[in-house]
């Protein structure tokens, strides 16, 4: 099987069919090469504060025999290193323990979705637009509010990546990708009080990145927050604003993988079938989806991807599998291996979930709501989050929503429920679907019967 997002560097195919085609009888091996090159410029004061620039390649190894399984990398191609890290992963399944489940993935017949991650302009972006480009930002966030005081960062960043994954068991697949992006946190002033915002705009290339966006977003989120105070406690509707409904859906797929399933760390273990949401909470993870950011044709293990339906209609409907979570359920890949590059073998999670938006904006949603919070920002949520009990509690920034308007801003405040609750108390679903650069697309999330813990 052959994966293309658009044509790659053929050198790398080869070195990982190379080595993937030294197993020995009775062992099975996955090859992972990658080639990387990463800038970034930050602007200070209408000048570079700082640029670098780096250039990454290496190989990763992955030997499976007798159920015993030994992984090793290199952080270069150079001929000599090819055999040295397959030997290495050799002697580290050697000292392993046994796992009937253990293997490398295997075709599975299903072909990958053709489509092109690469966006060439970006080779011929010089550095000198980069910096240009990070200046502006600056300058623009500066400019975008008179309150806006100082930058803690105006950054541009870009990163350009090719892999290839070759397998004894007959898979080959390559990949390559470009991305980009523009971020800045604004400071603003008044009164002597101090608040952050930022902003960002992300793309394939650098024509996609739109710097006012970015400074007019981050100059918002900074100045709405001037004047917060602590508010009282009490119990109302909170609107998730796109970004903090992003990184709750990241935790929810976390639970919807089948290593949290099976390690006993999902609150969604053994309720295949059941209603875990409201009826119109649609969730899906599909990397094929050219517009996410985190898009992809192959998995980390060289599967093709595909959508793979999570919650439909409210109803859980399965959970997301490697190879190896798949034997052990018995069950087949969903193609959701994971890799982070070539030091680390794959493992399994969401890697472009989105829900299905509904047909209200955010100001309708705002309209409809005579007592609530517009959450803006949160902190600690991950380590506010227990996956086994559901139970969730973060801290929080945003505005309070007074008789279908944003009022005043609140701070220092803790929202709290459960992660079963909140699911089950969606009211609406808005229609701002935003692809964010993480694994889930942000979406103004409506839910009722939240605990707002202040004075």
């Amino acid at each position: 099987m052959a994966g293309r997002n658009g044509s790659t560097n053929t050198h790398l195919l080869d070195v990982a069919t190379r080595v993937a085609g030294w197993a020995d009888r009775g062992e099975q091996v996955e090859v992972f090469v990658a080639e990387e090159l990463e800038t970034e410029v930050r602007a200070y004061a209408g000048e570079v504060e700082s640029f670098t620039s780096a250039r990454s390649q290496g190989i990763g190894v992955r030997v499976v025999a007798n159920g015993r399984q030994g992984y090793a990398y290199a952080g270069t191609l150079d001929p000599a290193a090819l055999s040295e890290t397959l030997q290495e992963a050799r002697d580290n399944a050697s000292f392993a323990e046994a796992d009937e489940f253990n293997g490398v993935a295997e075709p599975d017949g299903v072909d990958p979705v053709e489509f092109d991650l690469f966006d060439p302009s970006l080779d011929d972006f010089s550095t000198d637009d980069k910096v240009a480009l990070a200046v502006e930002l600056e300058r623009c966030t500066l400019g975008a509010d008179q309150r806006i005081a100082g930058i803690e960062t105006a950054e541009y960043a870009d990163t350009r990546c090719e892999s290839a994954i070759a397998t004894s068991t007959g898979i080959t697949s390559t990949s390559r990708e470009t991305g980009c992006y523009l971020a800045t946190y604004a400071m603003a002033e008044a009164a002597g009080e101090t608040q952050t915002g930022f902003g960002y705009s992300i793309g394939r290339g650098p024509e996609s990145l739109d710097v006012e966006l970015a400074a007019s977003e981050a100059a918002e989120r900074a100045t709405r927050l001037l004047g917060a105070t602590k508010p009282q406690t009490s119990k109302l509707t909170v609107i998730l604003d796109p970004w903090v409904t992003a990184q709750l859906l990241g935790i929810i797929g976390g639970t919807l993988s089948g290593d949290a399933v099976q390690r006993g760390r999902s609150f969604f273990a053994d309720r295949v079938g059941e209603q875990v949401a409201v009826d119109d909470f649609c969730l899906v993870d599909d990397a094929t989806n050219v517009d996410a950011f985190t898009a992809s044709a192959v998995d980390g293990e060289g599967l093709a991807t595909r959508p793979n339906s999570l919650i439909d209609s409210g109803v859980l409907r399965g959970f997301l599998h490697n190879s190896y979570t798949a034997r052990r359920g018995a069950t087949s890949s969903t193609g959701s291996a994971v890799r982070a590059g070539f030091k680390g073998a794959p493992g399994v999670g969401s890697q472009a979930l989105a829900l299905r938006p509904g047909t209200h904006s955010q100001q309708e949603l705002i309209a409809g709501i005579d007592d609530g919070l517009l959450v803006q920002g949160v902190s600690g949520l991950h380590s506010g989050v227990n996956p086994v009990s559901g139970d969730f509690s973060t801290g929080a920034e945003g505005l309070r929503i007074r008789k279908g308007a944003l009022a005043e801003p609140v701070r220092e405040i803790t929202i709290a429920s459960t992660l079963q609750r909140i699911l089950l108390d969606v009211t609406e679903i808005g229609d701002d679907l935003q692809w964010l650069p993480m694994s889930a697309a942000g979406v103004s999330l409506v839910v009722a019967d939240v605990m707002m813990s202040g004075a």
